[in-house]
């Protein structure tokens, strides 16, 4: 029988607590935490999991405010793209995954960090393409919330709004490609035996990160959260590098 890994579940939760306090969600921090624990696509099926059980949790704890434009505009287009996503990483080779996962977080962090104040045209067209680019990559890579993220930002709303609004279209995301893993045999194995875990962390990570919420700057932790970003991007790029 698998033995649960200490290490895996504490850098879950903290994933889950970065995620909820730094706006990008849990698993642009929890998937290339998880690819060094277990093959990318189970990693890919356990984060589906996951994020359905995070987004509820946040969902019931952050539902006032909740932008239904946006969850239309930006949801619809994410839901149809992970599903081509999902589908597609089943036909690339797993190690080009994660070259792809990791370079891509490397990039998007370094040009954050050097144009923080850039912001997206809050405009229709462009709610659709990042909608639609956030999903895809959620099902190719596992991760799409820091694009998401980055178009809906361009909107103004309260944090509550902002976090609800974001869980309620990262939830239809994590139903569709739940599916599509399924189907590729990406929810079977050993790494199983840490979905009850994460059901606890989820509810336990998005409940201390809602707490956090009060005692920090947001423009402060966003920083942070990217700077967590790019360390654990150059870490993925050496492990890969080292293979």
């Amino acid at each position: 029988m698998t033995e649960i890994n200490l290490y895996f579940v504490l850098l879950s939760l903290l994933a889950e607590i970065i995620g909820t306090v730094g706006g990008f969600g849990s698993s642009v921090y929890f998937v290339p935490i998880a690819a060094f624990f277990l093959p990318f696509d189970q990693v890919l099926g356990l984060t589906a999991l996951f994020h359905l059980f995070s987004n509820t949790t946040k969902i019931g704890l952050f539902r006032k405010g909740l932008d239904k434009k946006l969850l239309l505009n930006i949801g619809i287009p994410s839901v149809v793209c992970v599903v081509m996503g999902s589908w597609l990483s089943g036909r690339f080779d797993a190690l080009m995954l994660e070259w792809i996962l990791y370079s891509f977080l490397l990039l998007l962090a370094l040009v954050m960090l050097y144009r923080p104040d850039w912001r997206m045209e809050a405009s229709l067209n462009n709610g659709i393409a990042g909608g639609a680019l956030s999903g895809f990559a959620a099902g190719l890579l596992g991760t799409g919330g820091a694009i998401r993220g980055l178009t809906m930002s361009a909107y103004t709303m309260s944090i509550q709004g902002f976090v609800a609004t974001s869980a309620a279209i990262d939830l239809g995301v994590d139903l569709a490609r739940s599916i599509v893993y399924f189907e590729e045999g990406y929810m079977a194995g050993p790494q199983l035996i840490y979905v009850p875990v994460l059901l606890i962390i989820s509810v336990a990570g998005s409940y201390i990160g809602k707490q956090m919420l009060a005692y920090f700057s947001v423009d402060s932790f966003r920083k942070f959260s990217l700077g967590s970003i790019l360390v654990i991007a150059i870490a993925g790029v050496l492990k890969l590098w080292f293979q």
